[in-house]
């Protein structure tokens, strides 16, 4: 019975050094959970800006003759401070818990897989974000919220090939409600908190869940 069961033991050890080599697996849920944290924090600061405001923004002193704002007049602006600092928050403790999980494994952080999956991930976000940015420019608002959770989503599903596949899921939900959003312009800071909130906890509980849980006896 040794005898048998020792081949098998060999290729499960293979199996999973392959799967070591060829993804990333050194995500952690607290990082989905810390990222959704701050979301949810940073949505609640811009809905009491918003409800506090006559106006949605007000850049009537940055609109040019042509009718357009330009970006430099964006960064000024309360709502695009608590964007800046909500995912600089965000990234810093995402990135923190990632480490702390790749240490404990004894997996190096930055390697040919990392590099493949940030490429990957990079690709849809740049094209989003210089797409988001013509939005602003053109004071096309009621867009901006949509066309993060879709391009967010995008960028999931393309580097989920390189991680695990709970991350596919994750792109494929921000893009389902970033689509839906579409359809309820004007309430977009309530879907990019369910997106970008709400499911960035739920997808961190279940990574820490399947992948950190210590067994219990």
């Amino acid at each position: 019975m040794t005898d048998q069961s020792h081949p098998l033991e060999t290729l499960q050890d293979i199996k999973q050094m392959m799967e070591r080599s060829s993804r990333f697996i050194s995500l952690s849920g607290l990082s989905g959970v810390a990222a959704g944290a701050c979301a949810l924090v940073g949505a609640w600061f811009a809905n009491d800006i918003i409800s506090h405001s006559s106006r949605l923004v007000n850049f009537k002193d940055e609109i040019r003759e042509d009718g357009k704002i330009s970006i430099l007049g964006y960064m000024g602006h309360p709502l695009m401070q608590i964007a800046i600092i909500t995912f600089i928050a965000a990234f810093v403790l995402a990135f923190t818990f990632t480490y702390l999980r790749s240490r404990q494994h004894g997996i190096p952080i930055w390697g040919t897989t990392s590099r493949r999956l940030l490429i990957s991930v990079s690709i849809p976000l740049i094209a989003g974000g210089f797409y988001l940015l013509k939005l602003m420019t053109e004071r096309a608002y009621g867009l901006i919220a949509p066309g993060c959770l879709i391009f967010y989503g995008l960028a999931l599903i393309s580097g989920a090939k390189y991680t695990l596949s709970e991350v596919r899921y994750l792109g494929y939900c921000q893009l389902v409600i970033g689509l839906v959003s579409l359809n309820f312009i004007g309430y977009g800071l309530y879907f990019w908190a369910l997106g970008f909130g709400v499911l960035h906890i739920v997808y961190g509980i279940v990574m820490w869940w399947r992948h950190e849980r210590k067994p219990t006896d």
